[in-house]
């Protein structure tokens, strides 16, 4: 009998299978935008000494809870133009080194449907697809032109046994327009409910949509935002994730129509990592969700909560940006923690006031 257990034990080690009536489930991560100001570029580029550019420590205290999760997902607010020349605000690129940072920081996925997707045009577009394809980066909202959109649309992953769709839309591109075919997901509602049904009939069993939306630097919602967000619910998305407002905006958790569903949608996760500077756009915020398979066999969403980073700026000779995590807001620099707490203050006071049944993991049970 303890030859078997031991055989059973590695047999699941290896396997990766669960312990006896343990439900097949599997846990997501979402963050808000990942940008790449010019003083961003300009300090990776000096610690790198002359060797490209050096993100090392840019991701290192928030790494292990990304890589904690079965899969996780950030906006990518940046092309990778290729250089040699990189720049910031307002047409971004940025070096692949970038990319791969975030990948070894355990994002599995980019959302590239935004409004700088096509801040190089489409030559810069076209390579940032590319470059994510030779890291192994698994990516959405815009395509080569719309046969590749036909071909790829939606995107369908296999998590821990689960099947999720994802679809990435924006509500432009800054006026620019593509000029040799690159196809945007743009939100277009009769495009958008094709490709919900499309996901569907390819075995989508927990569908998430990302949006590009709403006001920059605004902390609730609006109209146009909200009235979009019951149009998802109503085509029976699962999860709703936002981004663009540069600001953390409200999360709740809401009913479809027919009440059997639980919906959750998150209007922003503001920045993830930036070199802005007023007090709210100085972080951001993670939603983690679980989902399970019940014992009917279909897959649900368990549960969901939100906590909070700091994009701190570099500091001392050798320091770079780095995203800190609440948990860890006693490693922010002295002359920084005024306004790791006015951005963490105002965001919890947000939070408080207008989530809906999304807590701060430390009081999610």
């Amino acid at each position: 009998m303890g030859v078997f257990i031991l055989l059973f034990s590695l047999l699941s080690f290896l396997t990766g299978a669960s312990e006896p009536g343990a439900r097949q489930g599997a846990d997501l991560i979402f963050v808000g935008d990942a940008m790449q100001h010019q003083a961003q570029l300009d300090r990776a580029k000096e610690l790198a000494g002359g060797k490209g550019y050096d993100y090392s420590d840019c991701f290192t205290l928030i790494a292990p809870e990304i890589t904690a999760a079965d899969y996780a997902v950030c906006n990518l607010e940046v092309p990778l133009g290729g250089g040699p020349d990189y720049t910031g605000y307002p047409c971004f690129s940025a070096p692949d080194s970038y990319a791969q940072a975030l990948k070894d920081a355990g994002f599995d996925m980019f959302l590239t449907a935004n409004n700088h997707c096509l801040d190089r045009r489409d030559k810069a577009a076209r390579r940032t697809l590319t470059a994510l394809d030779s890291l192994g980066i698994d990516h959405v909202g815009t395509y080569h032109d719309a046969a590749d959109r036909a071909r790829k649309a939606p995107f369908i992953k296999d998590i821990n046994g689960i099947k999720f769709g994802f679809l990435n839309y924006t509500y432009g591109t800054n006026g620019i327009e593509p000029r040799e075919g690159v196809e945007v997901s743009l939100i277009d509602r009769d495009k958008i409910a094709r490709e919900v049904q499309a996901a569907r009939d390819a075995g989508a069993e927990i569908l998430c949509v990302a949006v590009h939306w709403g006001v920059e630097y605004v902390l609730l919602p609006g109209a146009a935002q909200k009235d979009l967000a019951d149009f998802l619910t109503d085509l029976g998305v699962d999860l709703i994730i936002g981004g663009h407002p540069h600001v953390i905006q409200p999360m709740e958790v809401r009913h479809n129509a027919a009440g059997n569903k639980d919906i959750r949608l998150v209007y922003s996760l503001g920045n993830f990592i930036s070199n802005m500077k007023t007090g709210d756009t100085r972080g951001g915020a993670l939603v983690k969700v679980r989902v399970e398979r019940d014992a009917d066999g279909k897959a649900r969403f368990k549960h969901a909560a939100y906590d909070t980073f700091f994009a701190q700026k570099p500091h001392g000779a050798r320091g770079n940006f780095r995203v800190v995590p609440s948990g860890m807001s006693h490693m922010i620099p002295a002359d920084q923690q005024a306004h790791w707490r006015m951005f963490d203050n105002s965001a919890r006071r947000i939070f408080d006031a207008h989530n809906k049944n999304v807590p701060a993991v430390s009081n999610a049970k």
